[in-house]
């Protein structure tokens, strides 16, 4: 393997080897979502005609776990190899910028499509949602995927140590993802919280999740593939702007 593909690797393996805890415990917690708010709430709402609430949650569910699990991986590790100080093995080898990048977020997208599909496959057993429009789909998958590994790669690259990139993720990416329409339609809110739900990528990438399932969403799917997109793309030119100077790696 080439110096890039051996990274790759090294960062498939590093969750892989321990799938109990960062594929099986994703795969579980949605799992539970699924079953508390499901039982609580199957008979009380209604989101889209001939779609049961449970099935609603599905989709949901299964793009929440991919993008917390894609931004993990990518995050985790980084700062796994500053504070152990193994960092320094891989400044002395000859990858660029462009190769680093392409191994931290290629694993965390393997990661989160590994745990969105398991979502998925589990959450058969309680509902079976359609899928209308598989393309669309795939399309924020990957999309979503993406963008949460390169901003694993910002969040991992600018903590000094894991208090740090849990405040990140406790304070942006957990609240940003719970209020992005998994559990409800933002239709269900008063006008100011829909204002600001507009105002959250995630609740984009949920809806056009969701749209590639059921045909329907809040929001025309290709305004959502826009703003996904341009996100992305931003998020991506800010990790590897990092990468390529070097920021808070080479100290």
């Amino acid at each position: 393997m080439t110096g890039w593909q051996m990274l790759f690797y090294k960062e498939v393996m590093r969750f892989w080897r321990v799938a109990a805890q960062t594929i099986t415990g994703p795969v579980l917690t949605a799992v539970l979502y699924l079953l508390v708010f499901g039982q609580a709430l199957e008979s009380r709402v209604l989101v889209y005609d001939n779609v049961s609430y449970t099935a609603f949650l599905v989709p949901g569910l299964a793009m929440m776990s991919l993008l917390q699990n894609a931004f993990a991986n990518s995050s985790s590790s980084l700062i796994a190899s500053k504070v152990m100080g193994n960092m320094v093995f891989l400044l002395l080898t000859p990858l660029s910028p462009w190769h680093w990048f392409v191994a931290y977020v290629g694993a965390a997208v393997l990661r989160g499509l590994v745990v969105g599909l398991g979502v998925l496959a589990v959450s058969l057993i309680f509902a079976v949602p359609p899928l209308a429009q598989p393309l669309w789909a795939i399309a924020f998958a990957l999309l979503g995927a993406t963008l949460m590994g390169a901003l694993g790669v910002v969040a991992g690259l600018w903590s000094e140590k894991f208090d740090q990139l849990a405040a990140f993720q406790n304070f942006v990416v957990m609240p940003m993802t719970f209020l992005s329409g998994v559990f409800y339609s933002i239709h269900s809110l008063p006008p100011f919280w829909q204002t600001v739900s507009h105002l959250n990528p995630f609740f984009y990438m949920i809806d056009g999740f969701r749209y590639g399932f059921f045909g329907a969403s809040d929001l025309s799917p290709w305004l959502s593939l826009v703003v996904v997109a341009g996100v992305t793309l931003g998020v991506v030119g800010w990790a590897y702007g990092l990468l390529r100077m070097g920021y808070k790696i080479r100290t």
